[in-house]
């Protein structure tokens, strides 16, 4: 069993109450790694860690020197990659080929909103009156509250963690207690990169009353939460209880829109990318697929084909090219979504059933063709399974795409490229891709529309974010005048 510790005031520590939970591995479905069971008075004491910095030496700190740790950060999570993607392995069940490439790339995040923090500026504003200098300050909002998900601890983190950085900001970070061994082996990093003490906190806990305390503490001046839906909507109420801004990054039901045009074998690629690759447990997770019905056959077929060659098995092996699914809970859900759509008729080319001789929370690659008032096909599954419906034109395939409650992510399949970008726009996501599926930068903005989210991270929307805008008003004649006038 590896032992791991919390990060508060930049220290490795215990939870005060001593008690500690053991994080399982989805795929031998043995407890790896045992973890402190932090509570309410542990994040009280990482909240006042997360003030001092703020306050004192972090906040104190030029762009430029935030802009020197987040290069050293960047750089060390490269050396680090091969520890940290073994971390999200064991955790999550995620191919390890993948969270190594993703590691390996995660430095660029850093070095990107590194090239940010000493570029943060004000403006000079014409004033109507002569006599006043105006202009305005971009100041760090404060104390963040990040809480992650398990799907992709590390890159969902970076998502809030560098931008506020590179703001200004300081941060308590409360992993999920499904998969937070590798944010506390990330945390090891940030007194290497030179980052003061205070300034990353992380605590760790098996109950929900943990990250429900972060989220409405009172020492926090905003909350960043990526997870799904029906959670966000009480983090962001506990939010609005001290009136702190939030960032929500949440659920998805990504509709992936093929026209008979299209290049099939491409769009095939694209949807096995966009639903199978992590075992579907990807908030954009292209899991509606809208066909035209002249291709319908042709395209279901050969996804299906494509899905039934997937090699299921060990996550730390190289030719391993789906893992199992990351908890028992989240396993028992994909089964019951099944069981689901089997009732309501759903007609299966691939799939539907677990992969029982693997053992462990294998749930076979699953291709369904439905109807659009399936349940399978509206709600989200967080799993590998294809719902497949048909259009005949236009405009009913965007009413499609857009009839649901979510607008996290898109694609449209077509040679067509005047029809690509029309669609495009007409789509109601926060990312459409055009003849691709699951490309993100961290200069790219990524969140959602509806029910998917608030806000936006990466990009330059992901620091403006995590910064306040004050006016400064200079008098400049050193007379008086008169007090009971505007102006």
């Amino acid at each position: 069993m590896e032992q791991f510790s919390m990060l508060i005031g930049g220290r490795s520590v215990d939870a005060i109450s001593g008690k500690t939970f053991e994080s399982q591995n989805p795929y031998t479905g043995e407890n790896w790694a045992t973890i402190p069971d932090g509570g309410p008075e542990d994040v009280d004491a990482a909240v006042a860690a997360a003030r001092s910095a703020f306050e004192g030496e972090w906040g104190a700190m030029t762009g430029f020197a935030r802009a020197a740790c987040l290069r050293r950060l960047g750089d060390l999570i490269g050396q680090d990659a091969e520890r940290l993607a073994k971390l999200e392995v064991n955790d999550s069940g995620k191919l390890y080929r993948e969270m190594l490439g993703q590691l390996n790339g995660l430095g660029g995040w850093y070095h990107y909103f590194a090239g940010l923090a000493d570029k943060i500026e004000g403006a000079q504003i014409p004033s109507p009156n002569p006599n006043y200098l105006v202009y305005t300050r971009r100041e760090p909002i404060g104390v963040v509250a990040a809480i992650t998900p398990w799907n992709s601890p590390l890159l969902l983190m970076t998502f809030k963690l560098a931008p506020l950085l590179a703001a200004g900001c300081t941060v308590v970070i409360k992993p999920s207690e499904h998969a937070p061994a590798s944010t506390l082996g990330f945390a090891e990093l940030i007194e290497k990169a030179g980052f003061p003490a205070g300034t990353v906190n992380v605590v760790t806990g098996l109950s929900r009353e943990t990250g429900a305390h972060l989220a409405g503490h009172p020492g926090v001046d905003k909350v960043a939460f990526t997870g799904s839906t029906a959670t966000g909507k009480h983090v962001g109420q506990a939010a609005m209880e001290n009136l702190n801004p939030v960032t929500l990054e949440l659920g998805g039901k990504s509709p992936q829109v093929v026209f008979a045009d299209a290049d099939l074998q491409a769009a095939a690629n694209g949807l096995v990318a966009g639903v199978f690759a992590a075992t579907g447990q990807t908030c954009m997770a292209g899991s509606r697929l809208i066909v035209h019905a002249d291709v319908h056959d042709e395209l279901v077929r050969l996804v299906a084909e494509r899905a039934a060659s997937i090699k299921l098995g060990n996550p730390m092996d190289a030719e391993t090219e789906m893992g199992p699914v990351a908890n028992q809970p989240q396993y028992e859900k994909v089964l019951g979504y099944l069981d689901k759509a089997r009732e309501e008729g759903a007609t299966i080319a691939y799939g539907g059933v677990a992969e029982e001789s693997l053992g462990s929370y294998f749930v076979q690659p699953t291709v369904l063709s439905v109807k659009p008032t399936d349940t399978v096909y509206r709600e989200e599954v967080f799993g590998p399974v294809l719902s497949a419906v048909t259009f005949t034109d236009e405009d009913e395939a965007i009413k499609l795409a857009n009839d649901t409650p979510y607008g996290l992510a898109g694609a449209v399949w077509t040679k067509d490229i005047h029809r690509g970008h029309r669609i495009a726009g007409k789509i109601r996501a926060g990312t459409v891709w055009i003849n691709a599926y699951r490309a993100i930068a961290p200069s790219v903005p990524f969140g959602g529309f509806k029910q998917s989210g608030l806000g936006r991270e990466n990009g330059l929307n992901g620091i403006d974010a995590y910064l306040e805008t004050k006016a400064v008003w200079v008098e400049l004649t050193g007379g008086t005048r008169d007090p009971f006038t505007l102006g």
